[in-house]
């Protein structure tokens, strides 16, 4: 006896298009942050005293220069 497999075609025209959205948001929000953010999302937090601390862009500042933003 042999066994056939049944083959699957799995067309192009199902992809996850809302995980490629998701995606897309995510990596645009993770740019902004590391190669502009200079206290702007702690400071809905922190008030003020963000901008003077700078979490953010200390904690990816060679993460900025690496990818050519320049910060100084």
């Amino acid at each position: 006896m042999s066994f056939v497999n049944d083959l699957r075609i799995i067309h192009k025209d199902q992809a996850p298009k809302l995980a490629i959205a998701l995606l897309g948001v995510i990596a645009i929000i993770s740019i902004y942050i590391v190669g502009y953010d200079q206290g702007q999302l702690f400071s809905l937090v922190q008030g003020n005293q963000a901008y003077d601390a700078m979490w953010i862009h200390e904690f990816t500042h060679d993460i900025r220069h690496a990818a050519g933003f320049p910060c100084h």
